[in-house]
């Protein structure tokens, strides 16, 4: 692939995450296009040096197309259009959490029209994004990866090639899977030892150099717990999405793994309790609202 077009990137969706890609492109000396059906994504994206483009002429005229959509529905309905404007050789680098049949199906009917279809879901949150920071695992061939992978080592600090279309969203869905169950079991080890009179920075001082550690430990509850704070930048709306992916992917192999069937189902029950709006790492309030209040 000529490298010479890994420098002009265009981005469909300019949330949180894809206003942060774009912005650490643009300091980088990538020149980027954007849409965004929001008003006030397209301004925040305009005065940061995107150039807005109607949907149609920005994939008209993309040779590289990153999509940061918050659902596999939203990839879907871009897909279609994409199959309508996009030209021969254009590839599409999709960071959103999708799911790995919608993957496929895209990636096939991408492949028919002779253009090339990525899954790249990421990790790191918004600051991630900003900083080009992020995790990326990457569903691929591995001459594409590696023709790509000037443009996601800019965009993030590690890439793993994990396989072809859809291994991506695999490992992604079983990721959120992971630190969804991290933050639970992580926040009732800690009120456990705190009722027994350990403090938490002692708790996590030692927890951290062991082998309970996790992100969790590491990072979550430093940054975002602790403190009170929660401002992560991801919400529990998007990690009940996250769960209900993994949910969706056990049933579908029909597989019963009871701990994450138990997982699911904290998940779900801390609706009552918070908005899809709060911050994803106030589940652990639903764990100790005294100790995580």
């Amino acid at each position: 692939m000529d490298r010479e077009l890994l420098k002009d990137v265009a981005i469909i969706g300019l949330g949180n995450m894809g206003l942060g890609m774009a912005k650490n492109l643009l300091a980088k000396g990538i020149t980027v296009s954007g849409f965004d059906l929001s008003e006030t994504a397209t301004v925040a994206a305009s005065k940061a040096g995107v150039k807005i483009l109607p949907a149609a002429q920005l994939i008209a005229e993309a040779r590289i197309l990153i999509l940061s959509l918050p659902k596999a529905e939203h990839v879907l309905a871009c897909s279609e259009e994409i199959e309508v404007w996009g030209k021969k050789g254009l590839v599409v680098i999709d960071t959103s959490t999708s799911t790995p049949t919608v993957t496929r199906e895209i990636y096939q009917r991408l492949l028919e029209r002779e253009m090339l279809f990525v899954d790249a879901p990421v990790s790191g949150g918004p600051q991630g994004a900003l900083n080009g920071t992020m995790t990326m695992v990457v569903g691929a061939d591995k001459w594409l990866f590696e023709a790509l992978l000037p443009l996601l080592e800019m965009m993030s600090s590690t890439q793993v090639n994990v396989g072809k279309a859809g291994a991506g969203n695999i490992v992604k869905i079983c990721n959120n899977l992971l630190i969804a169950a991290h933050l639970i079991t992580t926040a009732e080890a800690l009120s456990l030892a705190a009722k027994a009179g350990v403090e938490p920075e002692a708790f996590f001082a030692g927890i951290n150099k062991g082998s309970g550690r996790s992100a969790a430990s590491e990072v979550n509850f430093p940054l975002w717990i602790l403190n009170g704070q929660y401002h992560s930048g991801f919400t529990m709306g998007l990690m009940r999405k996250d769960v209900g992916l993994a949910q969706s992917l056990m049933a579908e192999l029909e597989m019963e793994l009871p701990l994450s069937q138990e997982v699911m189902a904290l998940w779900e029950q801390s609706r009552t309790l918070l908005a899809d709006h709060a911050d994803f790492n106030e589940i652990v309030k639903q764990s100790d609202s005294e100790l995580y209040g």
